[in-house]
């Protein structure tokens, strides 16, 4: 049973994403703010299925492609460039040039990272990275909940948006420290660093299940397409 369990959950970066996928199915008709995080999931599908396949079958890929360092680094950026989107495209009148800097701010943080911090590493997950992304999507959900308040919305739990961005939270939040230790504890040990790394997986899976409830939800008139 235990084996059962660890095995989905090492899949779940893959079917994870295909949950809230199939919600769209039948609820196709979602607002044009929302569409950035549609892109990320079809494409996390694809990177994700292409890391756990990397992981199973390795051996059978040239040596140049048996590492999934690289393709994590491009998940994260393809994560933090579709949710920087939707965050733009959200009709928030406060922390507006917050939002403008932030991607230039992360441009400088994966310079600095490289150059300075953290040699690329093809064989190694680069954690430093990871934790900034993290960090960085954790102000955008901040601003969010903050303009929210100035803007005094009168029920703030409501509209697609806001269960993405509290998905999202729960997954910065919990995964900050998993990036920010994950090397250095696997350096330490393994085994233990494989299974806080199914602590990302769980907080994966609860961030898809908040987008499909999102996917769900009333759309509000200023985002309706």
């Amino acid at each position: 049973m235990n084996k059962l369990l660890l095995l989905v959950l090492d899949w779940s970066e893959v079917w994870a994403p295909i949950i809230p996928l199939v919600a769209l199915l039948y609820r196709s008709k979602q607002p044009t703010v929302l569409r950035p995080v549609i892109i990320y999931l079809w494409l996390a599908v694809v990177i994700d299925l292409i890391i756990d396949l990397n992981v199973k079958y390795k051996n059978y890929y040239p040596s140049w492609l048996q590492s999934n360092n690289p393709l994590y680094i491009v998940h994260s950026i393809i994560r933090f460039i579709c949710f920087s989107y939707f965050f733009k495209g959200l009709q928030q009148s406060s922390f507006f040039r917050l939002r403008k800097i932030l991607p230039l701010l992360s441009l400088g943080i994966i310079f600095i990272n490289f150059k300075f911090l953290e040699d690329f590493n093809p064989d190694q997950l680069s954690g430093n990275l990871l934790a900034a992304e993290s960090y960085l999507l954790l102000i955008y959900c901040m601003q969010y909940y903050l303009s929210q308040l100035r803007d005094d919305v009168e029920v703030i739990r409501s509209g697609p948006d806001f269960w993405i961005v509290t998905g999202l939270s729960v997954y910065v939040v919990i995964n900050f420290f998993v990036f920010l230790f994950y090397v250095p504890m696997l350096k330490e040990n393994q085994l233990l660093a494989e299974r806080i790394w199914n602590v990302h997986n769980i907080a994966y899976i609860i961030f898809c299940i908040f987008i499909t409830k999102a996917f769900y939800e009333p759309v509000r008139h200023q985002y309706t397409v």
